[in-house]
């Protein structure tokens, strides 16, 4: 029985995988860290409150003994400048990143990336380049397994609407397309429920690859399915 932690659950895929925790035998306990408390109620939930992302020293107390964290928060780069984005996006989760690698060395540490993500920290798009560092600096830190995932095209299921008024209109208008896509390259679209059971299978067992694509999203998912 795991112990977990998820950012992000009032996002579409924090939520998608919040609700996979909550109906999965293997998690005991879900402790969900926000800016605002999340209009759910379940007997594994636990809800902690926490305003400032760019540290977690004044909670340490509330952080000790989880067995993995579901890093699901994230903002788009649109209308940002560089340094607000590397703050929200970089900052934040190494400080919660740190913190947690302190209290829990031996936990699994999950990041949602993206498709597109630069590995080598350059090139043209600044938020392929910032992702690609924090993907580098988490897999650098120690945790005893960190893995990355891009995810590219995500389908909510479980009446999720995304949180992003923009994916809510593509969802609404092109949904058919996207569910055609899947249907053409099954390994190239993934839904909202595989990404909740991909992350709970790598709770349990290690995988060879660290960058997680959703054609092992896919795999890890159906071999967890219950």
């Amino acid at each position: 029985m795991k112990k977990v932690l998820i950012t992000g659950a009032s996002g579409m895929v924090g939520k998608g995988v919040l609700l996979e925790c909550l109906e999965h035998p293997e998690i005991a306990e879900v402790l969900s860290i926000g800016r605002s408390k999340l209009d759910l109620t379940h007997p594994k939930l636990k809800q902690l409150v926490h305003a400032d992302f760019s540290e977690f020293n004044s909670i340490m107390d509330q952080l000790v003994g989880y067995d993995a964290c579901y890093h699901c928060m994230g903002v788009s780069a649109a209308r940002l400048s560089e340094a607000d984005y590397t703050r929200m996006t970089y900052d934040y989760t190494m400080a919660l990143a740190k913190t947690l690698y302190g209290l829990n060395p031996n936990m699994t540490f999950i990041y949602v990336s993206g498709q597109g993500t630069n590995s080598t920290e350059k090139g043209r798009q600044m938020w392929a380049r910032v992702k690609g560092k924090t993907e580098n600096d988490l897999m650098a830190l120690g945790f005893a397994n960190a893995y990355m995932f891009r995810p590219g095209a995500i389908l909510p299921l479980k009446g999720i609407e995304p949180s992003s008024k923009m994916y809510r209109v593509l969802i609404k208008n092109l949904k058919w397309l996207i569910k055609l896509i899947k249907k053409m390259s099954p390994n190239s679209v993934v839904d909202t429920t595989q990404i909740g059971l991909a992350m709970i299978a790598l709770s349990t067992k290690n995988h060879p690859e660290k960058i997680i694509n959703p054609i092992d999203i896919i795999a890890l998912a159906k071999h967890e399915k219950r």
